[in-house]
């Protein structure tokens, strides 16, 4: 029998609603894996106490309700630390908001209290989701749980970690550049990123406010649409969210069309796992499914495009951390020294290094040379996209060009940045993406896993839902 903590999300509510498990001990078992585990992962910055009155509530409500209660009911899971749980601390990884107690739910929170879902623990991060790896915290490097010498990717390592490990039977990330599509991919399993808009950020600490979009990481498809559906939809404290239907509608059939950019290929990803990928489309192929060439000349300026857009927007969100205002407080001998003080020691070196990129982009003289650049091919990009989906119902790329890396082997920050090559144009388009794990490629003697990474139009998830499912039974038979 599978163990409560190692169940999906769709197994626990019918264990529950079948009487063969109770909230309570599917939360003491996901606990219990949590304190076992956690030291050495590093997969939480605090696991929450038990909440018997949540617990009592939820197992009510689904001995009341029984199959009309909500899946999520009575379901623990973990939370990245930048999406804020009113009365708990929401650092963000990050010195600066060390001491922070949220003031009140996010708007997600909100969604999953009235669903009835448990919340377990604080997820470890990248600090402010500033990185590829979560090395970044400055409270300790989350560990992949397939190799403990590897990282577990980032932003939301945490989050990935604590699913793929088993100490939470879901979580919520955030993905501003693949923060949650990349250490899915390298923790081996289901990370969705939405389209823009279709969850609301309140409550959510700000990285980049046009790029940033809140997630389910979990361990299949199913799992993360029954996440997805619990917090999606319009909120009036988040104008960017969107209302259904504000997009045409992209009807698919049983059998898609998936788009394949070549020339993006051909140089910089690992052999085996441009083999892997290969291996995957030509199975679905064989499943039915049609492979269309399609090109996509702009994507090549993707990456740089980002990494101009992200550090603005960076150095405007966090320069609300002064020392003075918010955050970490320091005391020098004039003004000056305290908003030197405060930040120097508040941000860690590479939350530093993006607010500096960041404020030199956006300074005078410089602005119309990068910053107005970037945001105009980022509309090309768009474009470029929605042409191609005339001819596809979704674009594929391997979601990494390789498997979880070392600690340490990746100092140089260029390399790291190459990391997100092929997840961040879903952020800069604002379409929906996921990725879904493709088996596994070995490396010392390991078996670490990879994925696949499906983009698709705007609102167009159920796409994403649909051959994500069958790429998942492709290497689960």
């Amino acid at each position: 029998m599978t163990k409560p903590n190692e169940m999906t999300i769709a197994l626990a509510a019918r264990a529950l609603r079948a009487r063969e498990l109770t909230v309570r001990e599917l939360w003491d078992a996901c606990a219990s894996a949590a304190h076992g585990e956690n030291q050495e992962l590093k997969a939480f910055l605090e696991i929450f106490d038990v909440d018997k009155a949540a617990i009592a509530a939820a197992q009510k409500r689904i001995d009341t309700e029984g199959e009309k209660a909500p899946l999520l009911c009575g379901i623990p899971l973990a939370v990245k630390n930048n999406i804020l749980i009113e009365g708990k601390i929401a650092s963000a990884a990050s010195k600066m908001l060390e001491n922070y107690r949220a003031t009140y739910d996010a708007t997600v929170i909100r969604k999953l209290r009235e669903s009835g879902a448990l919340f377990l623990g604080r997820a470890n991060m990248d600090e402010f989701a500033m990185g590829s790896s979560t090395e970044h915290s400055a409270f300790g490097s989350t560990k992949n749980p397939h190799d403990t010498s590897r990282v577990p990717g980032g932003s939301s390592g945490g989050s990935a970690a604590a699913v793929a490990a088993h100490l939470a039977i879901a979580a919520l990330g955030s993905d501003t550049g693949g923060s949650i599509r990349q250490p899915a991919a390298h923790t081996g399993i289901v990370g969705l990123k939405p389209t823009y808009g279709a969850v609301s950020r309140s409550g959510l600490i700000a990285l980049g406010s046009s790029l940033d979009q809140i997630g389910p990481l979990a361990k299949t498809i199913e799992d993360a649409r029954i996440l997805y559906e619990a917090i999606r939809g319009e909120d009036s404290l988040d104008s960017t969210t969107v209302p259904d239907g504000l997009y045409p509608r992209h009807d698919i059939q049983s059998k898609m069309r998936i788009g394949v950019p070549r020339h993006l290929l051909s140089e910089g990803i690992d052999a085996d796992v441009r083999a892997a990928f290969e291996d995957t489309l030509k199975q679905l192929v064989s499943a039915g499914h049609t492979l269309v060439d399609i090109t996509l000349p702009m994507s090549a300026y993707a990456l740089a495009t980002y990494y101009i857009i992200m550090p603005a927007e960076v150095s405007t969100n966090l320069a609300r951390l002064d020392g003075i205002r918010y955050g970490h407080a320091a005391r020098g001998e004039a003004l000056l020294d305290d908003y030197l003080l405060s930040r120097t020691e508040g941000f860690g070196e590479e939350a530093r290094r993006r607010i500096l990129l960041g404020t030199f982009v956006l300074s005078s003289g410089y602005i119309d040379a990068y910053y107005r650049k970037a945001d105009a091919v980022r509309g090309v990009l768009r474009r470029e996209y929605e042409s191609a989906f005339k001819e596809a119902d979704v674009i594929a790329f391997p979601t990494t060009p390789s498997p979880a890396f070392k600690f340490g082997e990746k100092s140089d920050p260029l390399s790291m940045y190459l990391e997100d090559i092929f997840t961040v144009t879903a952020n800069l388009t604002g379409m929906p993406a996921v990725s879904v794990p493709m088996g596994s490629v070995e490396r010392e003697g390991k078996h670490l896993p990879v994925g696949i990474h499906l983009t698709a139009p705007h609102q167009a998830e159920h796409a994403l839902f649909t051959l994500g499912t069958a790429v998942e039974k492709l290497h689960t038979t």
